[in-house]
């Protein structure tokens, strides 16, 4: 027997209920059959589920809400021939199920760039040491993954509208018509648009990346989060900074980890005149030496400047990133003043009032 006739069979048999009835008993059947197979399938599923990789149970998890609205429209497509409608609202609701469906496929189309999105994600390593091309991958991914959903997004929503001829009419007619309304829209939508075009930009160029350490209006911490609009800067004292996307592009700032991870920390010092200078800067190495924060790369002890009353000692170190910098400089800074204090008081800077001689004095005028 073929699958029509099986089906005409199936409908024959609900020739007891009322034509009326008939389509509304038939989409029931269905969509409780179909939600029932569905829930026994995922639990099963989900039994399972705690041996499978979290990217496994995401899919699980993300394809549910899928299947549940593609059930329904199959069971609306089965039931619609059987309610007694006139031919014009029989039509109507055709074209209401063909632009559903077309919803339905920008859906699977959105949730499959989504997992692929989680997929690629889930190949890199945020925790390492030496995270700069994960951070890179990650910023791209992000912001062209969003850029290629609402991208998905506008063409089902412009496919599905134009499957109405009132709609493509009046599409059509409004943007022959109303060029100057769409001036006005796209002068109220431009700070909308200049954030979506940045981060396309920030995806391709990369001028800041997920975890970066940037300075912006005076205060420094890390980039924690992309929208589609705005970034969030996690500042050291855990304080939120919202800056919009358009603002990197307008703006300067200082990114410090643009290149790499590594920083270089500096640790000033203002001494005496009379410090001995040698004895400090071996000190400096035994302690730089002696720390795991220091990365082995770049140390340097120098006399940066010398005004009237100090000279000023400048230690140069660097770290990994930026936390251990602020640490290494810390540590440092601590370790140096309590060996000055405890073994070379008399580098400590001093304020001096001398008494210059007469003759001194004779002797400097002439």
């Amino acid at each position: 027997m073929s699958l029509q006739a099986r089906w005409n069979s199936f409908v024959a048999m609900l020739s007891f209920l009322p034509q009326w009835a008939q389509a509304p008993a038939v989409f029931a059947l269905i969509v409780a059959c179909g939600f029932l197979l569905q829930a026994i399938a995922y639990r099963i599923a989900e039994r399972r589920a705690q041996h499978w990789t979290p990217l496994t149970r995401d899919i699980l998890r993300k394809t549910r809400p899928v299947g549940r609205f593609a059930l329904f429209l199959f069971a609306l497509a089965l039931a619609l021939p059987l309610v007694p409608l006139p031919e014009s609202a029989q039509d109507s609701g055709h074209r209401i199920l063909v632009a559903a469906f077309i919803l339905l496929i920008g859906w699977i189309a959105a949730v499959v760039v989504n997992i692929w999105i989680e997929r690629y994600k889930s190949r890199l390593r945020l925790d390492v040491e030496d995270n700069l091309a994960a951070r890179k991958a990650v910023t791209q991914i992000r912001y062209l993954g969003r850029a290629a959903i609402l991208l998905v997004l506008l063409l089902t929503a412009g496919a599905a509208l134009m499957s109405f001829d009132t709609v493509r009419q009046f599409g059509i007619s409004l943007f022959a018509s109303a060029g100057v309304a769409g001036v006005a829209v796209g002068l109220a939508a431009r700070p909308l648009l200049s954030n979506l075009i940045a981060g396309i930009q920030i995806a391709l160029t990369q001028p800041i990346r997920i975890d970066d350490v940037v300075v912006i209006n005076g205060e420094w911490g890390w980039v924690e989060e992309f929208t589609s609009t705005y970034v969030v800067i996690r500042l050291w004292d855990w304080r939120r900074q919202i800056v919009p996307l358009s603002f990197f592009f307008e703006n300067a700032f200082t990114n410090w980890t643009r290149s790499s991870a590594s920083i270089i920390g500096t640790v000033t010092l203002f001494l005496d005149y009379s410090a001995p200078v040698e004895r400090v800067r071996a000190k400096a190495a035994e302690i730089v030496k002696a720390t795991p924060l220091w990365d082995g790369k770049i140390f340097n002890v120098q006399v940066s400047d010398a005004t009237e009353h100090t000279i000023q000692l400048r230690v140069l170190a660097s770290a990994p990133n930026s936390a251990k910098t602020w640490n290494l400089r810390c540590e440092v800074r601590e370790a140096l003043l309590a060996y000055i204090q405890a073994e070379l008081p008399g580098a400590l800077p001093v304020g001096r009032n001398l008494t210059v001689s007469p003759a001194l004095q004779r002797k400097s005028a002439a």
